[in-house]
């Protein structure tokens, strides 16, 4: 694939970006370089190969659940604006 103005500018339309002349010609450089690596890459042999799926072959590290101190009910509604007994109350926001 050969990357040219036109492909450019339909790129810059696309992605809503402008570019100035030079940037143009730099940006096709750069685009070339990197169709330029990915055909090399389809030159190397994966045969047998497993496709990597997780970085690393550790799989669900977790943390043991400990339990803590909690607060209380009555510690957390003590702070509410306001409440009805053992809720917090809130402004409407919907409407029927």
């Amino acid at each position: 694939m050969k990357i040219d103005n036109e492909l450019v500018d339909k790129l810059a339309e696309l992605s809503k970006l402008e570019f100035d002349e030079q940037a143009k010609k730099d940006l096709q450089k750069d685009l070339q370089k990197i169709l330029d690596m990915v055909e090399r890459l389809k030159e190397v042999n994966v045969d047998g190969v497993e496709p990597l799926i997780y970085m690393t072959d550790e799989k669900n590290v977790l943390r043991k659940d400990a339990v803590k101190d909690t607060v209380s009910k009555d510690e957390a509604l003590s702070n509410a604006p306001q409440r009805d007994s053992d809720y917090f109350k809130v402004p409407k926001v919907l409407k029927k």
